[in-house]
């Protein structure tokens, strides 16, 4: 039977779940066993290819007193959830550049870990030491891929810089990550070309993160995915910092792959997100349109929010305002 031309389906997309990573930092990773497993065992029924189950934070710099175990990722941590992981699920976990994590002592070789991935996450200003990173876990044994962070707020000039480095690194993938929800679809589709063309030659892939300020993280996926990106990154109901990321129960639907599920993600939905609502919040609320509408990070936004007065839009507006 012939499909109807509007069935996308690309069977080399690869699908990473970061629910837990992205959404912890609305609660300093404070999630329950029993949150991460639901995510978990959901990831693995509904097919979804990776899950990033969180941070490598290092303590020195994240008190444990204050933070969860999903800042830290530590080996007995994870295979509380996962055991051996006995699935196709890969496990994934971020290490930010910039002094965040101890990556030297804190990654431990593959043979010793259930994780398989670890993605470095930088700005343009630390690639160099994102590099070193990349290096290191390759070397440890690990897949890898590069997040360039924040990539609305580079000059030209620092994103043909940042990406010259991060191609010559073993990262299989660099990442296009829109951290202030700031950019068009037209921006995402130039640089998702322009990071293509970079990482030609290595045969790099291209991933998307887009966070949802202007409602757009979804669009901005889909064509991410026209132009050629290939490892997309979402999180369940859209659950991720201040204004949230790609929904992934859009994305599944989107990409009609017969591997992928709906059914698991709306059942953990129901049980599991139904109950957070006034517990945790994320979402596209005026103060984070105003942030992504100004190209600025969300933390100024997320304190209003907050504050006493969450609801007051205009006083926010005008505050940004007078700030530029």
């Amino acid at each position: 039977m012939q499909q109807a031309p509007w069935i996308t389906f690309r069977p080399e997309i690869r699908v990473l779940d970061c629910t837990v990573r992205d959404g912890g930092l609305i609660n300093d990773h404070q999630f329950s066993d029993e949150f991460v497993r639901a995510v978990y065992e959901t990831c693995v029924e509904s097919g979804i290819d990776y899950m990033e189950i969180g941070y490598k934070g290092s303590p020195r710099v994240f008190p444990r007193e204050k933070f969860g175990d999903w800042k830290f990722c530590e080996e007995e941590s994870i295979r509380r959830i996962v055991g051996d992981n006995p699935s196709s699920l890969k496990l994934a976990v971020m290490a930010d550049a910039g002094g965040k994590c101890d990556w030297k002592t804190q990654i431990l070789e593959k043979k010793d870990s259930v994780i398989d991935m670890v993605r470095v996450a930088c700005y343009v200003h630390q690639i160099s030491e994102a590099a070193e990173m990349i290096e290191d876990a390759h070397a440890k044994g690990y897949e890898t891929m590069c997040n360039i962070m924040a990539i609305s707020s580079a000059s030209e000039a620092e994103v043909d810089q940042a990406l010259e480095v991060a191609v010559k690194t073993p990262a299989g993938a660099i990442v296009v990550v829109d951290s202030f929800g700031a950019l068009y679809s037209e921006q995402i589709a130039r640089l998702v070309r322009k990071y293509l063309e970079a990482g030609k030659e290595a045969g790099k892939e291209v991933g998307i993160h887009a966070h949802n300020n202007q409602q757009l993280a979804f669009a901005n996926t889909i064509e991410a995915i026209i132009q050629g990106a290939n490892r997309i990154d979402a999180t369940m109901a859209g659950m991720g910092r201040g204004a949230g990321n790609c929904p992934m129960e859009l994305l599944i639907g989107f990409l009609r792959n017969p591997k992928f599920k709906t059914r698991p993600i709306w059942k953990l939905l129901q049980d599991h997100f139904a109950p957070l609502q006034g517990k945790m919040e994320w979402g596209p609320y005026p103060p984070y349109i105003v942030v992504g509408q100004m190209n600025q990070h969300p933390r100024a936004a997320m304190e209003f929010r907050a504050g006493d007065t969450p609801d007051n839009c205009l006083d926010f507006y005008d505050k940004v305002m007078a700030d530029i």
